[in-house]
């Protein structure tokens, strides 16, 4: 009887390690799936950041509360983010649009792989005016941060993630 016991509690044992193994694994297959998955659209140029958080150059932070995005496809970027900042000159009385809000179709896109994981993106459209840099930092777990810089209004950063 106090054998059976024995035999009994070394099963329990062995059945719960086991079941703790295969969530482990089961959970690095998943991040390996997701990195994976991420890698390929940023490679294909299929992807689209969506802006959670925006820091201006001037001023604090501020929480998005509304769907903000940059998308990018293998032929146009399409970016309609909000803007806070100072823009110094050639823009129309009332401010304008009120954010950064363009397609490009003709721009330069760059990939930079990190050593530590995640990619670094430069992107440069020739056919939007002022605009000369989009700089997308991006994660291996999908969370991305994106620079603005413009000839013509104050540096901004957006923090997000892909989708």
């Amino acid at each position: 009887m106090k054998t059976l016991k024995i035999i009994l509690a070394f099963l329990l044992i062995a059945g719960t390690g086991l079941s703790v193994a295969s969530a482990q694994s089961s959970s690095k297959d998943k991040k390996a799936a997701k990195v994976a998955a991420i890698k390929k659209n940023v490679e294909s140029r299929h992807y689209t950041f969506l802006a959670n958080y925006v820091l201006p150059q001037r001023g604090g932070g501020k929480q998005l509360t509304s769907e903000y995005d940059l998308r990018v496809t293998p032929d146009s970027v399409i970016s309609f983010l909000p803007y806070f900042g100072r823009a110094y000159f050639d823009v129309p009385y009332g401010g304008g649009d009120g954010g950064l809000k363009f397609t490009s179709t003709k721009f330069t896109y760059e990939v930079k792989e990190k050593k530590k994981g995640g990619w670094e993106i430069t992107i440069i459209p020739s056919d939007v005016k002022n605009l000369s840099r989009l700089s997308l930092s991006i994660s291996s777990d999908g969370y991305a941060s994106l620079s603005v810089n413009s000839a013509n209004r104050d540096f901004i950063t957006f923090d997000g993630y892909l989708k």
